[in-house]
């Protein structure tokens, strides 16, 4: 027996090394890293990583086991492996000793197998942690005593009684107290105050301000947001409306310890916030970035020692205070700015008519016209709601794809007669190339008959229109060459990229496309040329790709992959819920049969009911 247990550790011993040498080989080609035979204070995980489930959580739990000290978790987006940054060499020898071909990860039931490597990938950035705060931001530690803190959550409970202002909110339960805050419109109605007052309770927090390095405009707030937290629960990137509210917004956090993320672009901040501290967001905090929480149960912190470790969350009350404001924002910072967003399409749409034009031709004809062939091999794979459509229609019936791009769903369903049109040659080449029945025009005007198509379908066309008013024309437009009980689909993107929590597809796809990218200066930069060379200096921020949208009219990259590299911006409207369906309800001839979200998209059916649209 002595004996074959000897032989199976040995068999193990072999098997592990094996593996080990293989898991370096591809890190090696990867990423161009060293593997050391001497212990250093790097350590790779060869075969675990983002891509097959590990979180930092899991990893930093089964090296606390060791009693080896981690600094830093490198982590690399869409990889089956990671780095583990450790405070000595001796903290790295525990840690492999106790790990390599030993310990097995979290739920992932696959044994870790380590390596020491003689440095990061250049691919890894600067821990999340050692980032400088953004400005306006700070953290006030033990803002209120255990005791006040029960003071204010009995408050918060005797006041919240009554059914006025509260409510659940998906995962969490919410109570306002002088103004309701509208979760649809992000927004409050200075003209409907709440009976419910802000507690007497937090009157104790307003002389300790006083001293404040920030000077603010009011002194006590007229609104309070209360919302409870479970563990694992969390709320997704955002900013305070700029036009609802004043600077700053102040959070006062009870019962649990929590991290929040503040994001800019591709800059990621994680702000510890600890029970009883006070979270102060003003100035380019409080308007520029977002904040957000992630949906976990645990935590990855910063330890005492000067390492990472895990901390589990608890139900968690967070008090927000805010200060109503009365009229737009006028603030430096436009990018989140919803006062500067919404004068975009009043300015496109009343003075700047012209220019919509412009913008359309510049931004979306010219661009697709460029990037044709790359944007045909990009685009292959019907969507699988828009092929049940167009199979629910009964064989030989006329289809119409308005604005479709390279044809793919003019083939969807060989027993219709399907016709495609669009205003890009090169698209249109793509489909000729097929031998699909493609002509060339402008969705705002198709030389087609009224009343003599069976079905139509507008797959993200009408969100590169420049103002409500021309989108609604296309939409007509649709409706004219409809025969009565035709029936037509369309798609556009959505503002919301998120739905029950989950992202989109153009969300999780985030992680593929970061491999070559620019710094966030450097990135900044270029953006801020391409809006100059925008005709009359078109006030359109660019979009971060892959990204949550922080405004409806934007301007977003398409890079190409030719030798050169060129970015070109493509403009979009992307719609908030339900706007897509007033635009609808504006036609009298129609009637709105069906409205879903899928996948990023808002999307609505509708069929024609009157023979006099022509």
């Amino acid at each position: 027996m002595h004996v074959e247990e000897k032989q199976q550790k040995v068999n193990k011993a072999k098997k592990a090394d094996k593996k080990q040498r293989r898991c370096l080989a591809i890190i090696k080609s990867d990423c161009h890293v060293t593997p050391s035979n001497d212990p250093t204070t790097y350590l790779a995980i060869l075969n675990v990583g983002l891509s097959n489930g590990l979180t930092e959580e899991n990893l930093l739990q089964a090296a606390a086991k060791s009693g080896g000290k981690v600094t830093e978790v490198v982590m690399l987006p869409g990889k089956s492996y990671c780095f583990l940054v450790c405070a000595s060499m001796e903290d790295s020898e525990l840690i492999y000793l106790a790990m390599h071909n030993v310990s097995t990860i979290g739920q992932l039931g696959a044994v870790a197998y380590l390596s020491y490597v003689k440095e990061l990938p250049a691919l890894a950035g600067k821990s999340e942690w050692n980032r400088p705060l953004p400005s306006g931001l700070l953290v006030i530690s033990d803002f209120v005593s255990g005791e006040e803190e029960a003071t204010l959550l009995k408050a918060i409970a005797e006041d919240g009684k009554t059914s006025e202002g509260t409510g659940t909110l998906k995962h969490r339960h919410v109570k306002h107290f002088g103004y309701e805050f509208l979760y649809g419109s992000n927004n409050v109605d200075p003209s409907k105050p709440l009976e419910l007052a802000i507690p007497f309770a937090c009157d104790i927090l307003w002389p300790r301000l006083e001293n404040s390095a920030t000077a603010w405009d009011w002194s006590t707030p007229d609104q309070l947001t209360v919302n409870e937290y479970e563990p694992g629960h969390g709320i997704p990137p955002h900013v305070d409306t700029h036009s609802a509210f004043l600077d700053p917004i102040l959070s006062l956090s009870l019962q649990s310890d929590v991290v929040m993320d503040f994001r800019r672009g591709e800059e990621q901040v994680q702000v510890r916030l600890p029970r009883r501290s006070l979270l102060i967001m003003s100035g380019e905090a409080r308007f520029d970035w977002t904040h957000g929480i992630r949906p976990k149960h645990i935590d990855v912190v910063p330890s005492a020692s000067g390492g990472l470790t895990t901390q589990a969350r608890g139900k968690r009350t967070s008090l927000t205070f805010r200060r109503l404001r009365r009229g737009p924002c006028d603030c430096a910072y436009p990018t989140l700015c919803d006062t500067r967003q919404t004068k975009t399409p009043q300015e496109l749409t009343v003075s700047l008519a012209a220019q919509a034009v412009s913008l359309e031709l510049q931004n979306v004809h010219e661009v697709y016209d460029k990037i044709a062939d790359h944007f045909s091999e990009t685009r292959h794979s019907p969507w699988p709601q828009v092929a049940g459509f167009l199979d629910s229609f009964d064989p030989q019936s006329v289809v119409l794809d308005v604005g479709c791009g390279n044809g793919k769903y003019l083939g969807c369903n060989p027993r219709l007669l399907a016709i495609g049109c669009d205003r890009a040659q090169g698209l249109l080449a793509v489909g000729r190339r097929k031998g699909q029945n493609v002509f060339r025009c402008d969705c705002l005007s198709v030389p087609v008959r009224s009343s003599s198509i069976d079905g139509c379908i507008s797959i993200a066309v009408i969100h590169h229109l420049a103002t409500g008013e021309r989108r609604l024309a296309a939409i007509q437009e649709m409706a004219r060459v409809l025969r009565p009980g035709g029936r037509a689909l369309i798609y556009v993107w959505a503002k919301d990229q998120r739905k029950n929590d989950k992202k989109s597809a153009y969300l999780r796809q985030n992680k593929a496309v970061n491999k070559e990218r620019t710094t966030e200066q450097e990135q900044r930069q270029k953006q801020h040329k391409e809006l100059d060379e925008l005709p009359n200096n078109t006030p359109l921020p660019v979009h971060t790709n892959r990204t949550e949208f922080q405004q409806q009219d934007v301007l977003v990259p398409w890079k190409t992959k030719d030798e050169q590299r060129t970015t070109y911006l493509r403009y979009y409207h992307v719609f908030e819920e339900q706007e897509l369906e007033n635009l609808v309800a504006q036609l009298p001839e129609v009637k709105l049969v069906k409205s879903y979200y899928d996948q990023g998209n808002h999307c609505v059916i509708f069929e024609k009911i009157s023979k006099n649209c022509s």
